[in-house]
């Protein structure tokens, strides 16, 4: 006699799940993230505020509403996890204007094959919603909630669950889930940690260093959960300390 409950979970992941694809819990979040993410500050003015709370929900409810087809997206804690966190924290705080940009390396090995000079720099706005809502506390307090939640919750789960989940795996064997998770593989290593170091340009090495560092929580634990805890205890860690001391571009 099949167990009912089991026939109903099969039956609900189905029905959230209608193409059968487990990419879709894994990189859609992700992907929508990215998208919504680069129209903020671009269609009217405080976009990058709202649409960043968009972007946090949307992903968050997703990641929500598919894990039970996420197995995998587990939080655990560790010592190793708490401490590789901790590291990278310090690190990405501590290499910011230490080791020059993606930007600044291309376009100085431009000027050296080419002597064409850099394009002049526009900097972007600064986030701070204390500043921009300045007569409206509540409202700017409430994003840099947000802010600190989505960075803190909703990132750490997305991008693991993607890039070292997902991504890893599939390099290693596009029928990705056919790979336990925490197996060693070089060349998914070394793709993995090189697409999260260029996808963070200004502070690639920490992001080299700290990609290198959540992988290897996984491959030790054989969990993703460790490496979850990492990257939210990062987040928090940068976060506290950019509201704390003004720093606000680490926010």
């Amino acid at each position: 006699m099949d167990n009912p409950v089991v026939t109903n979970n099969a039956a609900n992941n189905s029905r959230r799940n209608p193409l059968g694809l487990a990419e879709l819990p894994r990189v859609l979040p992700f992907v929508l993230f990215l998208v919504i993410g680069a129209a903020e500050g671009r269609y009217f003015p405080g976009s990058q505020y709202w649409l960043y709370v968009a972007k946090t929900v949307v992903s968050g409810a997703l990641l929500y509403y598919w894990r039970g087809l996420i197995s995998e997206m587990r939080w655990a804690f560790s010592v190793s996890g708490l401490l590789s966190g901790l590291v990278i924290a310090a690190l990405w705080i501590g290499l910011d204007g230490v080791i020059p940009s993606l930007d600044a390396i291309w376009y100085a090995a431009r000027k050296l094959v080419t002597g064409q000079a850099a394009p002049p720099v526009t900097p972007d706005a600064l986030w701070n919603p204390i500043t921009y809502f300045v007569g409206q506390p509540a409202l700017g307090w409430g994003f840099v909630a947000i802010r600190v939640l989505g960075r803190s919750l909703v990132v750490p789960a997305m991008e693991e669950v993607f890039y070292r989940s997902f991504f890893y795996r599939y390099i290693a064997n596009p029928k990705f889930l056919e790979m336990p998770i925490g197996v060693w593989h070089s060349v998914a290593f070394l793709v993995t940690c090189a697409a999260f170091s260029f996808s963070h340009p200004g502070q690639w090495l920490a992001a080299l260093i700290c990609a290198a560092t959540y992988q290897w929580l996984v491959i030790r634990h054989k969990r993703l959960g460790d490496a979850m805890l990492a990257h939210g205890v990062t987040n928090l860690v940068i976060s506290i300390w950019a509201i704390t001391t003004g720093q606000w571009k680490f926010t």
